[in-house]
């Protein structure tokens, strides 16, 4: 309709011109009222002396020439077929362009105006990188020597195919690489390509799937058909889990463009022959999810875990990093690599970057380890928010809440040091104590985990002998103590009563196609039990934190008021106090916490937890 008026505003005269019949044309031509008129076929317009417009349409008048002449009247003729019947044609079928180039547009808009424009649905959107335009290797990726030493046999066979053919072996068709987020997923694969220096075409698995049945299985066929022109090569396609799900996942039995896309997916992985030098390297967190067709080999012959790295690996890359900052010489990357436990490469990245934003804030040419400090404890506790205005009542609850869970990690063996608490508010906490473990954790045991719940209790404990009160503030620390207990009881087997079983195993995900009819192999009555076994390692730990706690009370008292007065204490002020004597001043304080015992060697390294975290 908005086109219909639109052509209708268009075609409609600008002037309004008065309709004459031709009777009544040549009359007033006769009686001198005409000045002037337009003759265009058999159509006349034109103007009255009076300065009125009109027009007519007159029959074929071979005197009607002489006689306008006759009475003084200017005559202009136009040609029939000339600019007049353009307009109108250029008029008439001006909606239907625009509905076309309204059609093209929102079609171009649906693809991401991606190469060959709107009808290039079927066509793949991977992006090529040659050697000028990646210059990754394996000198930037760092903490992960396993994973390098794995994906390095694809670059010599890349380079030299003939040593392991001449011996009867093959390259492996597809590589699958898992790890948590942020390991270092896609910066080695980047690095494969920069090493063989072959062509690498990158995609991400979102790319594959659009809301038109169809075009996904198309964009895997291109990108496959792109790959043997250009082989030797390498596909990767990163976060593969948002077309490799397990397939009839959902309660409606799936999308079925995804399902089509896999399953295409899957054929050219099999399909093409090993010579031809195409290799398919995929990324994902999330390997649990993948359909079990995409994990066999003779598709995704080899799974390369990308782990998080370890006190050594750490160190690695903040020095592949620090390279880009300019550095203090009093930056040590093995200490901060030591106090940096479960941090990924990304999270050392953005370490760095926040020390450097810290230092550029107080005009420093150099990058200090002081900055390194207040970076850490921003990303470990959050950002400080010193705009809260809590009232003193509120403070001292705070300083209370802290000291104790301090108190009792500092009495209780098999605890995590304290590297940090403090009352300023940082994040979602009206403060925080940091325990930073000594070496790199993969296990724990049960003294571990029966202590760390006594920690959690430590702040609620408290509150109650000191300010004689329950506060919301211990919420996060029921939370945690409960889920630890729990899982020490149902997963872990560390129950005495229950022995070393697992109980209520959970339902499948629906959504994930997994079994729904399953029911938790758990009775009613056992379930009690469960419930009691929990609640009876809660109640154990407050006893033993609360007797931890009435024993230094006087401990307490001198954190919470050195708190109060400081806001923060650091592992020497916590040391000082826990010796019986006051805290030294802030400004003689060291940040460094004390060296911890050397880290023994493990050979099996399972995934790094996160640093422990009490938040009140």
């Amino acid at each position: 309709m908005v086109l219909v008026a639109m052509a209708n505003t268009f075609s409609a005269p600008t002037v309004q011109s008065l309709a004459l019949n031709y009777t009544a044309f040549i009359a007033k031509v006769r009686a001198g009222e005409i000045e002037s008129v337009t003759i265009n076929g058999n159509q006349i317009s034109g103007d009255e002396i009076s300065g009125a417009s009109f027009i007519t349409v007159a029959p074929e008048d071979d005197h009607l020439v002489s006689e306008l002449l006759e009475h003084d009247v200017t005559i202009d003729v136009q040609n029939e077929d000339g600019p007049g019947l353009l307009w109108q044609m250029l008029i008439s079928w001006a909606p239907l362009i625009l509905i076309v180039g309204v059609w093209i547009y929102l079609m171009r808009q649906m693809q991401g105006g991606g190469r060959g424009g709107a009808m290039s649905f079927g066509k793949s959107k991977a992006r090529i990188l040659n050697e000028e335009t990646n210059k990754t290797t394996f000198e930037d990726v760092a903490g992960v020597e396993e994973a390098k030493e794995e994906v390095g046999e694809l670059v010599e066979f890349l380079s030299d195919p003939s040593r392991f053919q001449k011996l009867g072996g093959r390259i492996p068709r597809g590589i699958l690489m898992t790890g948590s987020p942020g390991t270092g997923k896609t910066l080695l694969a980047r690095a494969i390509a920069g090493e063989a220096k072959v062509p690498f075409f990158s995609i991400s698995g979102s790319d594959f799937v659009e809301m038109f049945v169809g075009v996904g299985a198309s964009r895997v066929r291109d990108m496959f058909e792109q790959a043997k022109k250009h082989a030797p090569c390498i596909i990767f396609i990163d976060e593969i889990d948002a077309v490799g799900r397990q397939r009839g996942a959902g309660l409606g039995g799936g999308n079925d463009e995804r399902e089509q896309t896999l399953n295409q997916l899957l054929v050219e992985l099999e399909g093409f022959e090993g010579g031809e030098g195409v290799i398919v390297i995929a990324a994902t967190n999330r390997p649990d999810v993948l359909d079990p067709a995409l994990l066999r080999p003779g598709r995704f012959d080899r799974q390369v875990h990308v782990p998080l790295p370890d006190i050594r690996g750490r160190e690695q890359i903040l020095l592949i990093h620090m390279r880009k900052v300019p550095m203090s010489k009093d930056v040590d990357a093995s200490v901060i690599g030591r106090g940096t436990p479960g941090f990924s490469g990304a999270d050392l990245a953005n370490l760095v970057n926040e020390a450097a934003l810290f230092a550029a804030r107080a005009s420093k040419k150099l990058v200090e380890m002081e900055d390194f400090e207040l970076a850490k404890d921003k990303v470990l506790m959050g950002a400080e928010r010193r705009s809260v205005v809590m009232p003193e009542e509120e403070r001292r609850n705070t300083a209370y809440h802290e000291s104790g869970h301090t108190v009792v990690a500092r009495v209780l063996e098999h605890t995590d040091p304290v590297h940090k608490v403090t009352i300023i508010p940082r994040g979602r906490a009206l403060g925080v104590t940091m325990q930073l473990p000594e070496e790199d954790r993969y296990s724990h045991n049960r003294e571990y985990l029966l202590a760390r719940i006594a920690v959690l209790m430590g702040g609620r404990i408290a509150e109650e002998v000191f300010m004689n009160q329950m506060t919301t503030g211990a919420s996060n620390d029921f939370e945690q103590a409960t889920n630890m207990a729990r899982n020490m009881v149902v997963r872990w087997g560390m129950s005495d009563s229950l022995g070393p079983r697992v109980y209520g195993q959970d339902d499948g995900e629906v959504f994930l196609g997994r079994d729904m009819t399953s029911n938790k192999n758990i009775s009613d009555s056992m379930a009690e039990k469960v419930d009691e076994e929990i609640n009876r390692i809660i109640s154990e730990e407050y006893v033993r934190a609360e007797k931890v706690i009435k024993k230094n009370k006087d401990k307490i008292e001198v954190m919470a008021k050195y708190l109060l007065d400081w806001e923060t204490l650091n592992a020497l002020q916590i040391e000082d106090i826990m010796s019986g004597g006051n805290p030294r001043p802030p400004e003689d304080s060291s940040s460094k916490t004390p060296k911890p015992k050397k880290a023994r060697k493990r050979k099996i390294k399972p995934q790094v937890d996160k640093p422990a975290s009490d938040q009140a």
